[in-house]
């Protein structure tokens, strides 16, 4: 059984950590995307499904066409991040599935069921994306989550050729603490929870 992270793992992770619009001018080294795309497949999916799909922004020329597509008060902060992730899932996700879960045919759960793959796909892609930032969190980066975007244009622009979906959007770099508001109140226990 695992220990209990630390108080200051738990701060960088949920406590402390805070969603960015403003970044320092300090580059996030591939190298870095790279080993936050390894931690992320290792977390657990249905039946390690692993829709989740990538594509790193990081260009300028990139950076301009896909601000293009996000809401205006998306924009600045898009544009001033030295990283987008565009998180993606994809809808064959199904045909991996005798590499990714070889004991059974888990791919015959999905073929000719486009309502539950996409049901799916969606559901875990989302999931992924949750541990897409505490991962990013882990590794030292900061995060900006944004679902304010065209997705069909951003879909035709970035993931034309593919099965992919786009869901979200995350600014990532290392943030400016002096771009931050107040932290907001969150719920309470009870608002969110019952032990039954």
């Amino acid at each position: 059984m695992s220990a209990p992270l630390d108080r200051p793992a738990l701060d960088q992770l949920f406590d402390k950590a805070r969603t960015f619009s403003t970044w320092l001018a300090k580059p996030v080294t591939d190298e870095t995307l790279r080993a936050l795309v390894e931690a992320v497949k290792m977390a657990p999916t249905s039946a390690n499904c692993q829709p989740l799909r990538v594509v790193f922004v990081k260009t300028a020329t990139a950076k301009e066409q896909l601000n293009r597509h996000v809401s205006a008060g998306n924009q600045q902060k898009t544009l001033t991040a030295p990283v987008t992730a565009i998180l993606a899932y994809d809808m064959t996700f199904y045909e991996q599935l005798p590499k990714l879960f070889p004991h059974t045919d888990a791919r015959s759960w999905f073929t000719g069921k486009p309502e539950h793959i996409e049901k799916t796909a969606f559901r875990n892609g989302s999931m992924q994306a949750g541990y897409f930032i505490l991962a990013a969190r882990a590794l030292g980066l900061d995060c900006g989550p944004m679902s304010g975007f065209d997705n069909a244009a951003v879909d035709a622009d970035f993931l034309a050729g593919t099965t992919f979906k786009s869901n979200i959007l995350v600014n990532l770099g290392y943030g400016d603490p002096a771009g931050l508001f107040p932290r907001h109140p969150r719920p309470s226990f009870d608002e969110i929870a019952t032990i039954v």
